[in-house]
C-alpha cells in the first residue's frame, strides 16, 4: 500500500471543491503544500506573492468577482498575522473563504 501525503490530500480536496487559485508566498511550514500544488498545476494554480497580506486581499476579491472559495496560504506566526486584513475584508463582504496556515502545536499532557 503506497503512503499518501497530507498535502496531496488538501490538494485534492481543494481541487474538488473548484478551487483554480491558491494565493500565498512560500515558507518552511508550508513547503509541502506548495510541493503538491505544483504537482497539481494543471489542475490548480499557486500565485505566489511577495506578502501574505496581498495573498489574503487577492483570494478575498476573487470570492467577490467569481462567487467561489478563495484560498490563501501562509505559514504561522507573523505570516499568519498579516492575513488578518483580507479575513476581515472576506468576513465582512460575506464571500467564502479558506485559509490554509501552518502552526507549531503543542501537546500537553
Amino acid at each position: 500500500m503506497s503512503k499518501i501525503k497530507g498535502s496531496d490530500v488538501l490538494v485534492k480536496v481543494l481541487v474538488d471543491w473548484g478551487v483554480k487559485n491558491v494565493y500565498g508566498l512560500p515558507g518552511d511550514s508550508i513547503d509541502t503544500t506548495v510541493d503538491a500544488l505544483r504537482r497539481q498545476k494543471d489542475k490548480i494554480k499557486f500565485v505566489q506573492v511577495r506578502h501574505e497580506e496581498v495573498a489574503a486581499l487577492s483570494a478575498a476579491a476573487e470570492a467577490k468577482y467569481t462567487d467561489k472559495i478563495g484560498v490563501c496560504l501562509s505559514i504561522g506566526g507573523p505570516g499568519a498575522i498579516h492575513l488578518l486584513n483580507g479575513l476581515y475584508d472576506a468576513k465582512m463582504d460575506h464571500v467564502r473563504f479558506g485559509l490554509v496556515g501552518a502552526g507549531n502545536f503543542k501537546v500537553t499532557e
